[in-house]
């Protein structure tokens, strides 16, 4: 077990089956005592009402779990009262994103970025709601610099985010890197590592490509030379994660919060191989 805080997140299951799968994970992996769940939803909150009652259905193992929100094509007043009823609910902790545009639909909404739905989570709640907030060591796609990328993390910040969730990558120094030019330019709130875990490449590779991702050439090509052996896949992957999750621990990561794809195995190895 890793020294350090751990954390996992899910996707809203779309079947009765899938449903009952995440029960068994969620089970699996409270028993690693998690600091949090965290549940997504999609572009343009179109499952807001699955992550509200898989994050409910989480909370249930007695693990705190948090709903993901996003203000694209939302107003202020959904969003009031989207947020009324977390508190009314029992929930404390968020993920404040922007949110991703739903193909052909416009930014839509009053709020357009995610500094501004921090901000107005604050002027609302106060200090109701723990809130954690995305970073992104290998810039965000839609960023044109890193250092205007910089300067927008520095204003959700600023805007009274808790901590900050990155995108998940496989090259720790992009992750150091990020953290040294964010307390350069004053900010302190814990950076937490987004993990993927390694099971298949083909998803991996086409996931990596469209949310910005870096995937190194020298994984790429060893995950291609194992073909269909899914075997090999998982079991290289599980050495390659687990390698790079104990140099951020050594190098002062002050949690990992593992993207799990609703399965457990993989996170479950990581973390045991964790000193």
């Amino acid at each position: 077990m890793p020294s350090i805080p751990i954390s996992f997140e899910f996707f809203p299951p779309k079947t009765p089956v899938g449903q009952e799968k995440l029960l068994v994970v969620r089970d699996k992996l409270a028993a690693l005592n998690p600091e949090f769940f965290s549940v997504t939803y999609g572009a343009g909150g179109s499952t807001q009402d699955g992550t509200l009652q898989t994050v409910l259905a989480l909370r249930e193992s007695g693990i705190d779990s948090a709903p993901h929100m996003s203000c694209i094509g939302a107003s202020r007043a959904e969003l009031r009262n989207q947020l009324q009823g977390y508190k009314d609910k029992g929930i404390r902790r968020l993920v404040a994103l922007r949110g991703d545009l739903p193909s052909g639909m416009g930014m839509g909404g009053e709020l357009r970025y995610a500094n501004e739905l921090v901000e107005f989570i604050r002027q609302e709640f106060g200090q109701d709601f723990i809130i954690e907030v995305a970073a992104y060591p290998e810039v965000h796609p839609q960023a044109p610099s890193l250092d205007i990328d910089i300067q927008n993390f520095v204003r959700k910040c600023q805007a009274g985010a808790d901590s900050a969730i990155t995108q998940y990558f496989f090259n720790a120094d992009a992750y150091f890197y990020f953290v040294d030019k964010v307390r350069a330019a004053g900010i302190e709130i814990p950076i937490i590592p987004g993990i993927m875990p390694i099971t298949n490449y083909t998803k991996l590779a086409r996931f990596s490509d469209a949310c910005g991702a870096e995937l190194p050439r020298w994984i790429r090509k060893q995950l291609e030379s194992y073909g269909d052996d899914s075997d090999s896949i998982i079991k290289f992957g599980e050495e390659v994660i687990s390698n790079m999750c104990q140099q951020l621990i050594d190098g002062g990561a002050p949690s990992l919060h593992f993207y799990t794809l609703n399965q457990a195995k993989a996170s479950l190895a990581v973390v045991n191989n964790l000193k």
